[in-house]
């Protein structure tokens, strides 16, 4: 696809064609779009509300202030609510928070996992006989 087409299928797309997208390389430019358009903008196995959810918790853990900008309001286009939008970033914070702790303290992989997998069975186990 010309450069020309891939502006045309944006500009029908989102309404202008962005500046960060015309900075492209013209070599990268139509794998991009398809790229963000089908990901990002398409119904995928992730409907588009958590996609966003996810991608606002990644961008304020890496304290991107474009990215949370952008998945801040594209949740809300996505229908989240403010107390999703909340959550996603206290969930952030709580990984973010947790990850520090277990690395710097360097607890022992092997038993993380071990732990992990008898809390699963458990609570697999809970569920199974609540039903």
């Amino acid at each position: 696809m010309k450069k020309a087409e891939v502006f045309a299928d944006i500009r029908d797309t989102l309404g202008i064609v962005p500046g960060f997208l015309e900075t492209l390389p013209e070599s990268l430019l139509e794998s991009e779009w398809t790229t963000f358009k089908n990901l990002q903008l398409a119904e995928t196995a992730i409907p588009n509300k958590y996609k966003e959810l996810i991608g606002l918790a990644v961008s304020g853990a890496t304290r991107c202030q474009y990215c949370t900008y952008f998945h801040t309001e594209a949740a809300r286009l996505f229908g989240a609510t403010e107390e999703e939008i909340q959550e996603a970033s206290l969930m952030a914070k709580h990984t973010m928070g947790w990850s520090t702790y277990l690395n710097a303290e360097r607890y022992d992989w092997d038993t993380f996992k071990r732990e992990f997998d008898q809390i699963a069975a458990h609570v697999r186990a809970s569920q199974a006989a609540a039903v």
